[in-house]
């Protein structure tokens, strides 16, 4: 089984950390994925690099496992992000485009409906990344953080995205992209010491937080998940829950919320087998119809609700 990096020579925000990652030992070079995309090899990961749109080359992991035969566990892709704000940032995140109907077009690649398996190590990485940008003296200049689930490629394997933005200033930043490096060497064990995040339901915390509700850098959830030991599935910000308030008199309520969340569930019970998933709401981003539609669903679909202190 092996780890698939994935970056692209058109954005120096992926392809620098991809560098700074393949300037550490251990690095030969791997097979040319057809058509010409380059590959390296250090023990069981692999670094692909391409010329083309990071959120909408998909099926990189199957096309992988059928060039090479190798079994593919995950797969990680290094992005730049861009925010409003323009604030500096360092992010880690799940994929999917959850809440679009079929027949809609993602802006940002995936599919409609669709929910990438989450990587376990996303909780993990978010915790060792803020502790290594602290130590680089990265922090408080950078905000380090998640992001709610968002955009594709698409993959039929656990992934997330470590992205560095938010402008061209810093997309280009060589001392953020040595801490993404270190935490990929890190993370995945390159350097020989154990990796960071393997997921294992027989060791451990088996609680899995499901996140639902709130902007889109998931404030609520962050302070849950940077406690030692939380695990992390898909993240459902609001604009992933269109919800339609209904007429008077009426009760059905409308919108593709009800899709995002059975989505995300599913998707996050199949990434972490044995594991036992748990809503967790920002309960002040939703108005009262809203929160009370949500948590019945949520009771309709044998889907438990956590306070902060159960994740613990």
């Amino acid at each position: 089984m092996v780890t698939l990096i994935v970056a692209t020579t058109s954005d120096p925000a992926s392809i620098n950390p991809a560098a700074a990652l393949l300037a550490m030992p251990g690095w030969t070079a791997g097979p040319i994925l057809p058509p010409d995309m380059k590959s390296f090899v250090n023990k069981q990961t692999r670094v692909i690099q391409h010329d083309g749109s990071i959120v909408k080359e998909d099926d990189l992991d199957s096309r992988w496992e059928e060039a090479t035969g190798e079994a593919v566990d995950e797969v990680i892709f290094l992005s730049r992000h861009t925010a409003v704000s323009n604030r500096p940032a360092l992010t880690v995140h799940p994929i999917g485009v959850l809440h679009l109907k079929e027949g809609e077009s993602p802006p940002q690649g995936g599919k409609p409906g669709w929910a990438a398996l989450t990587s376990p190590r996303i909780g993990p990485w978010l915790r060792l990344l803020k502790k290594m940008a602290e130590a680089h003296s990265l922090v408080p200049e950078f905000e380090i953080t998640l992001e709610g689930t968002h955009h594709g490629p698409i993959t039929s394997k656990p992934t997330m995205f470590l992205e560095n933005g938010s402008t061209e200033e810093y997309w280009k930043r060589q001392d953020a992209a040595q801490v993404m490096a270190l935490l990929m060497w890190e993370g995945l064990g390159l350097g020989g010491g154990e990796a960071v995040g393997d997921w294992n339901s027989e060791t451990g915390k088996r609680k899995v937080l499901l996140g639902i509700g709130g902007g889109h850098y998931a404030p609520r959830h962050m302070d849950v998940v940077l406690k030692d030991d939380v695990w992390v599935g898909h993240l459902l910000s609001g604009y992933s829950l269109p919800m339609e308030e209904p007429k008077p008199g009426e009760k059905h309520i409308g919108g593709t919320w009800r899709q995002s969340i059975q989505a995300a569930f599913e998707a996050t019970i199949a990434s972490f087998p044995g594991g036992e998933i748990v809503a967790h709401l920002d309960h002040k981003s939703f108005k009262g119809w809203q929160k009370k539609a949500i948590t019945e669903f949520l009771a309709e679909q044998n889907i438990n609700v956590g306070k902060p202190n159960d994740f613990t």
